[in-house]
């Protein structure tokens, strides 16, 4: 079954997401800000869902049209086939977004393109009126621009829900971008992954998950599995070639320390519930205290930045006492994502690189520090 595929990421994880779905073998049609439009089959979907790293959600292109009134809008949604995929029992709730178009209502929106596809769906099965009680499709539109595109989600919960941590920190990351922190410092075999704010612990076992090549996606479900057009072996089987692709024997380490021994405990359970817990070494410590251990390797870390812990002078003079304490770590390679706007001021050293990131809404800096490696 060809189809029209969309996956999702936070802004910034772009370059990151394509390469992954280069890998999966699937061609690359488009890119905008935020997703990626690709081609595959039933296949590529299940393997998007349960490997992609990246990516937020996998959605079914339906079709895309300009829509500039209400009534673009419903023609455009009304010609697109919708029987495809959603019987005339099945549930079909309608979700989207419009930005920087003259279609700017989001519940009017809902109701037009709800009211196109019971219009298609009337015509097609003959009948006036759907009890949705069976298979949920969750349509979601996408109006940018005055061009919309109507997708079916895929995953259900967002991908970035791996399964592997139920509890969390005071101020989490999320397991997306802790994976593009991880992926950006090139995590390697030989080279200590040392995260001295750790909290839950999420930057160090994305690293060790990606070192281990366990797909994150491997141990939860996803709506499409519940959809009559994808055969149950679909997801078997990627799930089989998924398990038989970790790598059993491998020596990357990663450390993770944090002054909350209680938030440690949570991190050191989420290790387990990955399956990396032989890959990773949690301990209570100080990050200004720490010192560099005689070997290579690089620290990775999202400290507090004032948004959620901390207040704004606190975090000031922990930047400050930060670039002292890491400048001893020399020349271990350092990436720090903040929010700060002044980092690198109160760090006391200008990053070789800097990389722009949204932790949720929160727009951010990857500072990267890597010249000094040898």
């Amino acid at each position: 079954m060809e189809l029209k595929l969309v996956a999702t990421c936070l802004f910034g994880l772009e370059k990151l997401l394509g390469e992954e779905i280069d890998d999966l073998g699937c061609k690359r049609v488009e890119t905008i800000d935020g997703r990626i439009y690709f081609e595959g089959d039933e296949n590529s979907l299940a393997d998007a869902n349960i490997r992609l790293r990246f990516a937020e959600r996998v959605f079914i292109d339906m079709g895309s049209f300009s829509a500039e009134s209400f009534e673009e809008l419903f023609e455009g949604t009304k010609a697109l086939p919708w029987e495809r995929f959603i019987g005339k029992n099945d549930a079909f709730p309608v979700k989207g977004h419009a930005i920087k178009s003259k279609l700017f209502s989001i519940p009017d929106c809902q109701s037009i393109v709800k009211k196109a596809i019971v219009s298609r769906l009337s015509d097609k099965y003959g009948i006036k009126w759907f009890s949705e009680e069976g298979t949920k499709y969750q349509v979601e539109f996408f109006i940018l621009k005055d061009r919309a595109t109507l997708m079916i989600d895929t995953t259900g919960a967002p991908l970035h829900k791996r399964g592997y941590r139920p509890d969390s920190g005071a101020a989490p990351l999320r397991e997306t971008l802790a994976a593009a922190i991880a992926a950006t410092s090139r995590p390697r075999e030989e080279v200590l992954l040392w995260d001295p704010f750790c909290g839950s612990g999420t930057i160090a076992i994305e690293a060790a998950m990606m070192m281990r090549n366990i797909a994150p996606g491997l141990k939860r479900s996803f709506a499409a599995e519940s959809f009559s057009q994808i055969a149950p072996t679909v997801w078997s089987e990627a799930r089989e070639w998924a398990r038989a692709d970790i790598i059993k024997d491998c020596g990357f380490e990663a450390w993770g320390s944090d002054i909350d021994g209680e938030v440690l405990a949570i991190a050191k359970q989420s290790a387990k519930r990955a399956g990396v817990a032989d890959s990773v070494k949690f301990f209570e410590a100080d990050a200004l205290t720490i010192k560099k251990p005689d070997r290579r390797g690089t620290i990775v870390c999202n400290p507090p930045y004032g948004e959620r812990l901390m207040t704004p002078a606190e975090v000031e003079r922990l930047y400050r006492a930060m670039g002292k304490v890491f400048s001893t770590f020399e020349p271990w390679q350092i990436y720090v994502l903040t929010s700060c706007e002044n980092f690198q001021s109160l760090y006391g050293k200008r990053a070789d690189k800097v990389r722009k990131l949204y932790n949720g809404m929160i727009p951010c800096n990857l500072y990267q520090y890597f010249r000094n490696n040898k």
